[in-house]
């Protein structure tokens, strides 16, 4: 009995030893792989396009400056006013010099003592005239001396007026102290406040700027190009732009400049670039949001193309499998010439024709 079961027990051994070999042997031989076949597309559309990011800006955004120097004393509009051209946007009270404000109070003396001299030379005159002791000549004479010293006064009076208070007794609704809108548009921004010290602009300085005026009914699109595709841009060239901030907003826009000389940021060289867009329907736009544009770099139609995944590259050259065998699945590795690639499908122009099957992937 403990014979057998001692038989018994190598038989099992041995069984689960030749069972162990055969599976091991098996999964150890090479299975034959098989891939999916591709047949060529004809008639293709291939397009290569590329992404630029941008932001909306209007076309001509302009900074309205004061034409007298002083302080801010009101402001009439805030960021985000539409105004008229002409419309008031905030007045200047003047701070006038010493000099100056005591040049023109003397002026005014003067102007003032030659009034009231030629005043009473004028009345002698014509007190004279009427009893015959002067001629008529005179007497006119002596009356256009009297206007032209009252007009000399008032003169000085407005030139005192115009230093001391920038404003033009003569003409106070176009004094200078009045900083208007020079266009119809949107207030982008009021970068000054009340109280604030403001000069005018002159051969050694800007000035100071009271608003940021622009036409939001006049937008461009500006982004960069890389160097490597501005050489495929050109002036007039369609796109197509899409806002971040606005779903579901796209419009078309138009390449109206392509910059000259390109930047240097983090290394690469990149180029600007406008484009004019009609965005003057959609509300809620603002000057600054961020937006991308999709423009068509090179197009080919009617074409021959396979997936790129099928072709296989070694240096400059490409290489297609071509089914021999259908069913021992064998290929023949051809020559191919590819044209114009989309990143996805890729045009053949040489090496294959509508009718070949090229090896593919594997099928799992």
């Amino acid at each position: 009995m403990k014979k057998f079961l001692k038989i018994a027990l190598w038989v099992l051994v041995g069984a689960l030893f030749i069972g162990t070999f055969v599976y091991l042997f098996i999964n150890s031989r090479t299975k034959k792989t098989e891939y999916e076949l591709v047949s060529p597309a004809t008639d293709a559309v291939i397009e290569k396009s590329t992404l630029l990011t941008g932001t909306i800006e209007p076309r001509d955004e302009i900074e309205i400056k004061p034409q007298i120097s002083g302080i801010i004393a009101e402001i009439m509009v805030e960021a985000g006013n539409l105004v008229k051209e002409g419309d008031i946007i905030a007045r200047i009270k003047v701070i006038a010099e010493e000099s100056q404000l005591s040049s023109a109070q003397n002026r005014v003396s003067v102007a003032r003592n030659a009034l009231d001299l030629q005043r009473r030379k004028s009345e002698r005159t014509a007190s004279l005239y009427e009893k015959k002791y002067v001629s008529r000549e005179e007497y006119e004479e002596s009356q256009t001396a009297l206007r032209n010293a009252e007009i000399e006064f008032d003169a000085a009076v407005d030139a005192l007026s115009i230093v001391r208070d920038g404003v033009s007794s003569a003409n106070a609704q176009g004094s200078n102290t009045l900083v208007r809108a020079t266009i119809t548009g949107l207030v982008l921004d009021v970068p000054v406040k009340v109280g604030t010290s403001v000069i005018q602009s002159n051969t050694f300085n800007d000035g100071t700027t009271i608003a940021k005026v622009a036409d939001m009914n006049d937008l461009i699109f500006k982004g960069k190009v890389d160097e490597t595709e501005v050489g495929m841009l050109s002036i007039g060239q369609p796109m197509t732009i899409t806002i971040g901030a606005l779903r579901d907003v796209t419009r078309p826009a138009e390449i109206e400049y392509i910059s000259p000389k390109g930047t240097n940021e983090n290394g690469t060289n990149t180029f600007e670039i406008k484009a004019a867009v009609n965005l003057d329907s959609i509300s809620g736009l603002r000057a600054g949001y961020s937006a991308n544009a999709a423009v068509t770099l090179r197009e080919a139609r009617g074409v021959m193309s396979v997936p790129e995944s099928v072709i296989e590259f070694e240096g400059d050259k490409a290489f297609v499998y071509v089914l021999v065998d259908e069913k021992e699945q064998t290929f023949e590795r051809k020559p191919v010439e590819v044209g114009l690639s989309d990143g996805i499908n890729i045009e053949v122009t040489v090496g294959i024709t509508a009718t070949d099957r090229l090896r593919g992937g594997a099928r799992k």
